[in-house]
């Protein structure tokens, strides 16, 4: 994106027209501030040449043209009308095609920023997050304290060994996990927090993780004892109590959940007016980073009807083992296999299963118990996908460790397991005698879904007596291995060899809510 001196076209253009048409664009195609500028964009939001809602549709600054980027219609408009500036209708970023590049201007930045706030208010969704900017105070401060510490390998800062405690290894590789997550980093260090415990702040967990990301980036590379934090997992997580050896998974959890409770101030509370089908979350940064929405389809098997939910959800939990359902095992990602890398496991998570006769629900339809199908799907990504790879295994009669291999990759794809795209490939493979009439939908490539790796969370040894290590991600491409106090290099490809157990995942390309 194009940002060094600003766009002279751009510059040009609010000389001449101001920001008015920018601010029509943004309130009622991309904020959608109010619920007549949400039913104006479902009805008028296509391209006026495929009459399609995109791939990445851009909206014409000199004139009224809706286009899609990625047929190229909204290119051919600039060079046929000489109209050379569009809004992305996704980000609300200007795209002038002068200058071949998305640029950048503050004041349509500001803009876009009220929009945003005015569109969550209204959806009783609380103010929306929003990296730290320094007020007129802070600038002044920062003026009079010019002196800066000097640093001779920043490759190296936010980097910290953790003290063992005793059988803690499962909590510092968790929380070597959490400080590497951008947003919680920019919201603690600016410090962003209310602490709900005034009178007996020691309680609080938010306030002691960010006591952390202070200590982490203050410069000093001595191992850190979190013996408070541990204190304190066990006050308000009391199952996870005790010096024997917990499971890093169930702590993530547990971490996440008491994390949640003590961010929600006075601002942040429940959204009181939930939408059908919609994630009903807080506005914690806690869930803004890690709250998806998952989607459950249940149709009947009498009549097709489909009863449809969206629950919430901070990690996906995978199965490696194969499918007690089914008596012959493959390798794969068939009916029944064994998955043997993530997408695998995905694929099996999101396929449509058959309940069986044991297990009728009553249709709404029907009025009747009826045989079904489940199907889920994801209805809303979250800024940071975690999935945990089930590797144990506890029964009455044995507990057991899978270690066999599951690739996982550095750069994911979660476009093929969304509720609309599994939707579109239903139809389509679907038994129906008219299917060869239906047109074939080819996948769009999007860099909407995609993420990026970041840490790696692996356990070795055997279930009774084992040990948590970690590889985080450390800036673009540097890769580390935590074990315990010690840190050391690591390469990508001793990360994507490892047997991971649970793997953190961050969105690419963040949009607005």
């Amino acid at each position: 994106m194009s940002a060094a001196h600003g766009c002279l076209h751009l510059n040009n253009f609010k000389a001449a027209k101001g920001t008015r048409p920018y601010r029509l664009i943004h309130s009622f195609f991309v904020a959608c501030t109010s619920s007549e500028a949400r039913k104006r964009k479902a009805k008028s939001c296509v391209c006026h040449v495929c009459q399609r809602r995109g791939p990445r549709l851009h909206a014409c600054l000199h004139c009224i043209f809706f286009g899609c980027y990625g047929a190229g219609h909204i290119q051919a408009h600039s060079q046929q009308r000489k109209h050379f500036l569009a809004v992305d209708l996704t980000y609300g970023v200007v795209c002038c095609f002068q200058c071949g590049d998305y640029v950048y201007d503050r004041e349509l930045e500001t803009i876009a920023q009220k929009h945003q706030t005015k569109a969550s208010l209204s959806l009783g969704l609380g103010q929306v997050y929003h990296s730290w900017e320094p007020s007129e105070e802070e600038i002044e401060l920062l003026k009079k304290h010019t002196r800066r510490k000097k640093i001779t390998d920043s490759a190296t800062i936010g980097l910290r060994g953790l003290v063992n405690l005793g059988n803690t290894c499962f909590m510092n590789c968790i929380v070597q996990a959490l400080l590497k997550v951008p947003l919680l980093r920019d919201f603690f260090l600016s410090d962003r927090h209310i602490c709900q415990f005034q009178d007996e702040p020691s309680r609080c967990l938010v306030c002691e993780i960010s006591r952390l990301f202070q200590e982490f980036y203050s410069g000093n590379k001595a191992p850190l004892t979190l013996h408070r934090l541990l204190h304190l997992i066990w006050t308000h997580a009391r199952h996870l109590a005790g010096y024997e050896q917990q499971d890093a998974h169930e702590f993530f959890i547990a971490t996440l959940d008491v994390l949640h409770r003590h961010c929600r101030g006075p601002n942040e509370q429940q959204s009181t007016q939930p939408q059908e089908n919609s994630v009903n979350r807080c506005t914690c940064i806690i869930d803004q980073i890690f709250t998806g929405g998952l989607q459950s389809d249940v149709v009947c098997q009498a009549c097709h009807g489909v009863s449809t939910t969206v629950d919430p959800f901070w990690d996906i939990s995978l199965d490696l083992g194969p499918s007690p359902s089914t008596k012959v095992v493959t390798t794969g990602n068939g009916p029944g296999s064994i998955p043997t890398s993530l997408q695998d496991c995905l694929e099996r998570f999101t396929r449509a299963e058959h309940l069986g006769s044991s297990a009728k629900i009553k249709c709404s339809r029907c009025l009747s118990y009826q045989e079904s199908t489940k199907q889920l799907t994801m209805k809303k990504l979250p800024v940071v996908a975690s999935f945990h790879l089930k590797r144990f295994e506890h029964s009455n009669r044995f507990h057991k460790k899978i270690s066999s291999f599951i690739a996982f990759p550095e750069y994911l794809d979660m476009s093929p397991f969304m509720s609309h795209r599994r939707n579109i490939n239903n139809n389509v493979n679907s038994d129906s005698p008219d299917r060869s009439d239906r047109p074939v939908h080819k996948p769009l490539i999007s860099t909407e879904n995609m993420y990026s790796l970041f840490a790696v969370i692996n356990h070795v040894g055997t279930i009774e007596a084992g040990h948590y290590t970690a590889y985080i991600r450390q800036h673009r491409d540097h890769w580390f291995k935590c074990d315990d106090h010690l840190i050391t290099k690591a390469d990508i490809r001793d990360v994507l060899q490892s047997e991971g157990y649970l793997l953190f995942y961050h969105k690419m390309i963040l949009e607005y809510e």
